[in-house]
This record gives structure tokens, sequence and C-alpha cells, in this order.
């Protein structure tokens, strides 16, 4: 049963900043989205630390990144902690942090966009190349579920019994923009983890496709 939400009204500024603003350096989504992939593996560790148990459903500890060129897809797994559902209403639209105004009056003020990740809100970043988005999640203490936004000021929530499975952790689905699709192709994704991501201290693979 899927369940439609309204994002709270200053996460809409934000988005429809995001979308409808031209930024050049739109590539500080993958930054940003491996940056969350991050936090999300260290928080599952660290609960690891006292109960080995919490990582039986996925042991290994690693950020995926799949383009799909067909498909116009990038993916960006992970196997970290995983949301709840309530962890996908109060983080992905919902509750507004004190850095989402913050980051639009430091954005009027002249800020880059690249300090997005700064104030909190750096998922909203996806929506630079993205024109949909899915995001697959499996925390310990909650089934496999499908958050979706195309933005338009809702997103949608509800069980996933369809797409394959995640022992834990969270699988974002980018639907890349027709004028972004540089980002599937593989020098241009490894060149990026190079310049942003290489102080990630879990493993960053790229599948792709012989």
């Amino acid at each position: 049963m899927s369940e439609t939400f309204e994002f709270q009204a200053e996460i809409q500024q934000l988005m429809s900043l995001i979308i409808n603003t031209f930024y050049s350096n739109k590539e500080v989504f993958l930054r940003e989205l491996i940056s969350n992939a991050s936090d999300a593996i260290d928080k599952i560790r660290y609960m690891s630390l006292t109960d080995p148990s919490v990582l039986a459903g996925e042991p290994e500890l690693r950020i995926r990144l799949i383009p799909n060129k067909e498909a116009k897809t990038l993916t960006i797994e992970d196997s970290g902690i995983g949301m709840t559902k309530a962890d996908l209403v109060n983080n992905l639209g919902t509750i507004a942090r004190s850095g989402t105004r913050a980051f639009m009056e430091a954005l009027s003020a002249g800020a880059d966009v690249s300090m997005i990740g700064q104030f909190g809100v750096g998922f909203y970043s996806a929506y630079l190349v993205a024109e949909n988005v899915r995001v697959f999640t499996k925390h310990n203490d909650d089934e496999q579920l499908l958050w979706e936004s195309s933005a338009g000021g809702t997103f949608t929530i509800q069980p996933d019994t369809d797409s394959p499975r995640l022992g834990r952790g969270t699988r974002i689905v980018l639907y890349l923009k027709d004028d972004q699709l540089e980002f599937l192709e593989e020098r241009k994704i490894k060149d990026l983890v190079k310049k942003h991501s290489q102080f990630i201290q879990y493993p960053i693979y790229l599948l792709t496709s012989k």
C-alpha cells in the first residue's frame, strides 16, 4: 500500500531552487550521496562494536556505484544502517532541519551549491541531475521499503517486495535528466570519486558493463 506525503514547505522551496536554478557544478551530488552512504555505514559499524549480530544481514561494509546507460540511471548503494519507515518520513521530507533555511539564505547571499552538505541537506542535491529519485532501504528493524519522488511537492513510501533484496542498507536510484547523462560515463564517475571522495574509508566499487 503506497502512502503519499507532502514535503515540508521549506524543503519544497529548497528543491525548487535546486531544480530551477542553473548551477555549473552539479557534480557535487555524487560527493554528497557517497558521504551520506559512508555516514550510514559508520552508524552500523559503531553499533556492531557492542552487538556484532547487527551485521548479520550484510557483513560487508561497502559502497557500490552502478551506472546503467540503457535505463539512464545511476545507482548509489551502501550496506549501512538503512532507514525505517519513520526515518524515511522524517529524514527525507517532512521535517526541515535548521540547515534547510540556512542553506537557502546562504545561496541567496551568493554561496555555492557545493556547500549543501555542510547544512545537512545533501540528499536533495540528487535533484541537480535527476528528474526522479527512488530510495530502496532495509533497516534491521523494518521491512524493505521504497521512497520515491519526482519533486513536485510530494513523495511516496511503500513496502518493497519486488526489487532485489538488500541484506541491509540503502540503494538510491537516480533517473538522470537527459542533459546529465555524462554521469553514466565510467571515466567521469572515476574522476569524481577520486576528486571528491578519496578519503572515504570504505571500499567504493564501480560496477561496469563488459
